[in-house]
């Protein structure tokens, strides 16, 4: 691992999850991490964004938990297998990180249509690169085709024993498969025939509806700060 700077703290701002609440995380930047470093990284709660590693570090909220996905107990609930069953057209295919323009088209659409940015805001094709392409860590892509049409992708971090979803993205045309959903059990089969014990799905709080569908995956273990250790919840 090569660190690119010192672990610091970020200035406190509002919460973007949790009204009249403030926010600031922990971070550094590196570069060159192998799947081992990462996993500790992981295991400490950690995300990563490029070479931008983070966690939260609140004052007096610690309701913005790690969670992971304990694979290879994982069963897909009904809902689940309703999902997978209406796509099985899709073809799934898991590839080597590396940019094609197609990829930032299909991201510019998601973010357009799903959050409403316009055409300013979804962010240039220079960050776009920075963020999801530049190799600090082990990674790769999942990839999603509908009649050899690609319709979504993810973007994926590895260690040595686990996958850690980083960005998902799919075209809003086809929002009524649940492909958020779908492209998650995908990935969790793809965690479990690497052998691997964990699929990380970032943070996780209770009340924030938008977040509800992380621990649809069960069974599940959520970090606990104070302790430092990861606890089963179900």
């Amino acid at each position: 691992m090569k660190l690119l700077s010192p672990p610091r703290l970020s200035p406190e701002e509002k919460c973007p999850y949790i009204e009249d609440e403030l926010a600031r995380h922990e971070f550094f930047l590196a570069t060159g991490l192998d799947a081992k470093e990462f996993d500790t990284c992981l295991s400490q709660g950690f995300r990563k964004f490029g070479i931008y590693f983070f966690r939260p570090n609140c004052k007096k909220c610690q309701r913005c938990q790690p969670l992971r996905v304990r694979c290879r107990d994982f069963e897909p609930s009904k809902s689940h297998k309703r999902i997978l069953k209406k796509n099985k057209d899709i073809e799934v295919q898991f590839n080597p990180l590396i940019y094609r323009e197609e990829i930032y088209q299909l991201f510019i659409k998601h973010s357009r249509i799903r959050f409403n940015q316009d055409e300013e805001r979804p962010g240039s094709r220079e960050d776009f690169i920075q963020t999801h392409f530049t190799p600090s860590t082990p990674g790769l892509l999942s990839e999603f085709y509908l009649d050899k049409e690609l319709i979504a992708v993810g973007f994926l971090d590895l260690s040595t024993n686990a996958t850690s979803s980083v960005y998902f993205i799919y075209d809003p045309d086809y929002d009524k498969r649940s492909l958020g959903i779908f492209g998650a059990l995908k990935e969790i089969e793809y965690t479990v025939h690497s052998n691997k014990e964990y699929y990380y799905l970032g943070y996780y709080i209770e009340e924030n509806r938008s977040m509800n569908y992380k621990n649809q995956f069960k069974p599940y273990e959520i970090y606990d700060w104070n302790k430092e250790v990861w606890n089963k919840e179900s």
